[in-house]
């Protein structure tokens, strides 16, 4: 199974490509949409990341995609509206595939991989980086965190022990 994780931005967005097979993981690639600039528009910015995760789901051809949940503070909820608009976008982009979509909240991917729902972003990143064996830090964190989302998926199907994850 192919899944393709999504941490949702209206500038930045990140991404990670994981297989199983067997009972193990691999890390296919990962790394950020680039949707322009906060100075563009909301359109601009929605259709380029249109085209971003047209050409990424055509590239990898996932079996599922997996999306964080949209996630507010009372004190910024233009930020979630805003939010939203990016997440219909990859939504979108699922819908037109046929590509099932899972949403998961932050604080259930973070406890699926830390056993804790408040991880620090740091921590998702050093988790990442040493479940992979990966030489660097993912960066910016957004990649770390769209890796994490399908990791939980793939934790959530009940596919492998973390034990016996295959180093990429």
């Amino acid at each position: 199974m192919r899944v393709l994780g999504v941490d949702p931005g209206l500038v930045v967005t990140g991404y990670g490509v994981l297989d199983t097979n067997g009972g193990r993981v691999t890390l296919v690639e990962a790394g950020t949409v680039d949707s322009g600039n906060a100075r563009d528009s909301l359109p601009v910015r929605l259709r380029r990341l249109h085209m971003e995760m047209e050409s990424l789901i055509r590239d990898h051809q996932p079996d599922v995609m997996a999306l964080e949940q949209l996630y507010s503070h009372y004190e910024h909820p233009r930020t979630a509206i805003l939010m939203g608009h990016a997440r219909g976008v990859i939504c979108l982009s699922a819908g037109l595939h046929d590509i099932p979509l899972f949403h998961y909240p932050p604080a259930q991917i973070k406890s699926a991989l830390t056993g804790n729902g408040r991880a620090s972003k740091g921590q998702i990143q050093h988790l990442i980086r040493r479940t992979f064996g990966l030489v660097e830090t993912p960066n910016p964190p957004d990649v770390a965190d769209a890796v994490a989302i399908a990791l939980t998926h793939i934790y959530r199907e009940g596919t492998p022990d973390p034990r016996n994850l295959l180093r990429a």
